[in-house]
């Protein structure tokens, strides 16, 4: 059925009257937002003749997903959340700051709450015979290249099978294992003494792999560690680094990936007298660079829902 209806007054009033777009009642922003999305796929019906049949399995696909709870996974998987970043970016350089740590994905894994120490802080909980020991550490620091006291870095990633805690479906891990936050001291050092990550897989029955699926592409991320950073003054960094060697460093179903985001892996020994499983541990050095507020304002953080637990 290849006729073209969009333009037609019908359809256009329609739009008008579904959006409510010229109504004085109602969020302006958020008519405004409808209007221009029910538009754009009122015109992708017309266009690809797209057929009813295919609107309806786009509408149970939407019903599954909601209930698998993997809207935020997915606006990764299909890039959204790294278009975002790419728009920040662009703006960063439009008004001229650059120099901070880049900024990447945020994920939909992060769990607030995880207790602030000072410094250092032991985030294994559970034991994990096939992860070994790391410690990831570094310093926080402005633009000036001065360390920046008081700041919270907080650091969140999977355990050996993929799973992050709070998320796990085997139920096997603790509240808060592998997550926590540290608020640096006047060096703006900060440590974390955790063990290795593993990349992960979409779900492999879950909404987000049965599109891709559909699209031939894999669901899997490379080995990563998340890490927001937060001081006063400053602007709040989403970033995350790879873990280097991954095969899937260059190859993340989520475009996470940035070539200053994949700092070395060090051997070391010692790891007893640190209170790590083994005395041969690996290490990783990375360091922040944080930016400062514009015009008095962070206009690089996100509103977004987030899990929460007391820890």
């Amino acid at each position: 059925m290849s006729v073209k209806v969009f333009e037609t007054k019908e359809v256009q009033d329609l739009l008008k009257a579904a959006s409510n777009v010229d109504a004085d009642n109602g969020n302006p922003r958020f008519q405004q937002i409808v209007f221009r999305l029910l538009g754009d796929l009122f015109k992708a019906i017309d266009d690809l003749d797209i057929t009813p049949d295919e609107v309806w399995a786009g509408v149970s696909y939407l019903n599954k997903l909601g209930q698998d709870g993997e809207a935020a996974l997915l606006a990764a998987g299909l890039g959204l959340e790294k278009y975002l970043d790419i728009r920040m970016d662009a703006e960063d350089k439009q008004i001229g700051l650059e120099g901070g740590t880049p900024r990447t994905i945020e994920g939909p894994l992060y769990v607030a709450g995880a207790t602030v120490r000072e410094g250092v802080s032991k985030i294994d909980i559970n034991p994990d015979e096939d992860a070994g020991p790391l410690v990831i550490r570094g310093t926080v620091k402005d633009l000036d290249g001065k360390p920046v006291a008081d700041a919270i870095v907080e650091c969140w990633h999977a355990n050996s099978k993929g799973f992050y805690s709070h998320f796990d479906p085997t139920g096997a891990q603790s509240d808060f294992n592998l997550r926590g936050a540290v608020k640096t001291g006047a060096d703006g050092k900060y440590e974390f003494r955790t063990l290795m990550p593993v990349g992960y897989g979409c779900p492999p029955h879950g909404s987000t792999q049965r599109l891709l699926d559909g699209l031939g592409r894999h669901g899997n991320r490379p080995a990563h560690v998340h890490f927001f950073v937060s001081s006063d003054g400053h602007r709040k960094l989403t970033t995350q680094f790879n873990i280097e060697g991954d095969p899937l460093i260059w190859d993340d179903f989520a475009y996470a990936t940035r070539e200053e985001l994949i700092p070395p892996v060090v051997e070391k020994t010692g790891g007893a007298a640190l209170g790590l499983k083994a005395d041969a541990y690996n290490e990783i050095e990375f360091n922040f660079t944080i930016t400062p507020l514009v015009q008095g304002k962070d206009n690089q953080l996100v509103h977004r829902l987030r899990a929460s637990v007391e820890a």
